[in-house]
């Protein structure tokens, strides 16, 4: 509507609110600012101007340059989101507790409140460069490497290349996760750890996945019917394989 974009509230709402105040008053151009709550009880947020790699992908989506850039925004936001200190009334949201069986989840003391969904579709570019996160809904607290496995498994992208958009189903992987890492400066530790907390995530996703299809329904479910657990073990099986390959060219 206008120069703002409205969207519905829901259980994390308090948490992104609190976040993309943070975000502006630290003086990070990368995100929506939140303006408040209109008459239809929705969230109002300024829209951002630019384009996203929506469906089908355009042609640039396997642009080195345009990966690179991603890497410095993401490294740009979870600075800034360090200082971030969730206020009382606004933690994470805990969704659904974890389901029977699920491995636990990687053994690293959280550092931020990542955005931990840094699909095509939610990097704004202008003139060929990442500017701008949208879409804080899935925001909670995430590792650097959390953030790192998460922008790799999209924009390199980690897993089976079978399941990779015809446009990055030939490139060099390992070598865009190199890019990717190098742009953000990832430190040694975290690159040491990207691959194991992908092989974890990814472990836990097929039973995180499975538990919203069933209680949640939506487009949970379509995405669970369409396929999503097998890409998910596909994936999981692809990182596997190529761990120390992924692992050379990251250090």
């Amino acid at each position: 509507m206008g120069n703002t974009v409205r969207r519905p509230v829901h259980g994390n709402s308090p948490l992104v609110h609190a976040l993309l105040r943070h975000l502006e008053d630290v003086g990070f151009a990368g995100a929506p600012r939140f303006l408040g709550i209109d008459s239809a009880g929705r969230e109002v947020l300024t829209y951002v101007t630019g384009e996203v790699a929506g469906r089908p992908r355009p042609a640039w989506i396997a642009g080195e340059d345009r990966l690179v850039s991603v890497g410095r925004l993401v490294r740009a936001y979870d600075d800034a989101a360090a200082t971030f200190l969730v206020p009382p009334g606004a933690e994470p949201d805990p969704s659904l507790p974890d389901p029977p069986g699920i491995p636990p989840a990687p053994p690293y003391p959280p550092e931020l409140i990542g955005h931990v969904d840094i699909t095509p579709e939610n990097v704004v570019f202008r003139d060929g460069q990442a500017v701008a996160l949208i879409d804080f809904d899935l925001a909670k607290w995430a590792t650097r490497a959390d953030e790192m496995y998460n922008a790799m498994m999209w924009w390199a992208p980690l897993g089976d290349p079978a399941d990779a958009d015809p446009l990055l189903r030939d490139v060099d992987v390992p070598r865009r996760c190199r890019l990717l890492a190098d742009a953000y400066g990832m430190s040694q530790t975290d690159r040491g750890r990207v691959i194991e907390v992908a092989i974890v995530r990814s472990r836990r996703s097929w039973y995180l996945m499975k538990q919203r299809a069933e209680l949640l329904g939506g487009g949970w479910q379509r995405m669970w019917d369409e396929g999503a657990g097998d890409q998910i073990k596909r994936r999981l099986a692809w990182v596997e394989r190529n761990a120390d390959t992924l692992r050379a060219a990251l250090s």
